[in-house]
């Protein structure tokens, strides 16, 4: 088994700009050193979803709704509760328009 390496915010938004650069995976990784690809994948994806708050998150640490990094500024931790309750509201509308075709039927 590998050990898990911690790599700094600073580098993971590093990989990110030279990313959206146009560098490649494989050019980003040989010049900062990284060793998976899935990385930089992952950092991405965070990057788009708007968490950048895990960009400080400890290895291995896995965040649950609301308990995110300290270092959240209140705008922050309310735009994600928004999200959270939007995604609810959605699954909600779903579910209902799944029993509505039911009953039309």
């Amino acid at each position: 088994m590998s050990k898990k390496i911690h790599y700094p915010a600073e580098l993971k938004i590093k990989a990110i700009k030279m990313k959206q650069d146009g560098f490649t995976n494989s050019e980003i990784m040989r010049e900062l050193g990284i060793k998976n690809v899935s990385q930089i994948k992952t950092w991405m994806r965070w990057h788009r979803n708007g968490e950048t708050y895990r960009f400080n998150q400890p290895i291995g640490k896995q965040y649950s709704y609301g308990k995110g990094s300290e270092e959240q500024d209140e705008l922050e931790i309310e735009r994600n509760r928004n999200k959270h309750l939007q995604m609810q509201l959605d699954i909600l509308k779903k579910l209902i328009e799944i029993e509505r075709s039911w009953f039309r039927k």
